[in-house]
C-alpha cells in the first residue's frame, strides 16, 4: 500500500472509530455511513483530501492486508476498534473453544485480579491464534505474553463474543476465571 493509501486508511480509521462529530459524520446504530458522506467531510476537514473519490477509498481499502473496514451498498463501517460513547450494534456469535489475546507484562497482574477489560475501547480484542495476538502485542512491548481465552465457556456463562473478520473477534470484558493465566 502506498504513503498516501496508508493516510487515507488511517484517517478514515479515526473518523470512524473515534471522532466522527469532528468530521460531520453520523454514523447509524451498526456503524455505517455513506461513502459519498466520508468523501464529502474528509475533503472539507483537511486539504490532503480534496478531489478525494469514493474510488480512491474502495481502492486504499482493497489494498489493506488486514480487514480493518466494511463496504456494501455504498456505505462504509469500521469493523473494530472503535472508543466511541454509543455501543455500535453487533450480532454475538458462538466462538471457537479458544482465543487468544496478547499483552504486556505490565498488564498482567491486573488482568490476574481484573480479567480483561476494555478500557477506552468498546470491547476486548482477541484473536484466532498466537501468532495474531503475538503480533497484536508487539505493538506495545517487545516481549508480549499471550493469554488464553477459554472463549466457549465465557460465552456459555453470557460473555458476548463477536467475529469481526478473519483475525479479530470482540468480546465483553471477560472475567479471569476464563483466562489460561501464564
Amino acid at each position: 500500500m502506498d504513503d498516501r493509501a496508508s493516510q487515507l486508511s488511517r484517517t478514515i480509521a479515526y473518523a470512524l472509530r473515534h471522532r466522527p462529530h469532528e468530521f460531520g459524520l453520523a454514523l447509524d446504530s451498526s456503524g455505517w455511513v455513506a461513502i459519498d458522506q466520508v468523501v464529502a467531510a474528509l475533503s472539507r476537514h483537511d486539504r490532503t483530501w480534496q478531489g478525494l473519490t469514493a474510488g480512491e477509498i474502495e481502492g486504499a481499502l482493497a489494498a489493506q492486508s488486514k480487514q480493518r473496514f466494511e463496504l456494501a451498498g455504498g456505505r462504509i463501517r469500521a469493523l473494530y476498534g472503535h472508543s466511541l460513547k454509543d455501543t455500535i450494534d453487533m450480532e454475538p456469535q458462538a466462538p471457537p473453544v479458544t482465543l487468544f489475546h496478547g499483552t504486556t507484562s505490565t498488564a498482567l497482574e491486573k488482568i490476574r485480579h481484573q480479567g480483561l477489560i476494555s478500557m477506552r475501547r468498546q470491547h476486548v480484542h482477541l484473536s484466532p491464534d498466537v501468532g495474531t495476538a503475538a503480533e497484536v502485542a508487539r505493538r506495545r512491548t517487545k516481549t508480549p505474553v499471550i493469554l488464553e481465552v477459554r472463549a466457549q465457556m465465557a460465552a456459555a456463562a453470557g460473555c458476548r463474543l463477536y467475529r469481526r473478520n478473519r483475525q479479530v473477534w470482540l468480546s465483553d470484558d471477560i472475567d479471569p476465571s476464563f483466562l489460561n493465566l501464564p
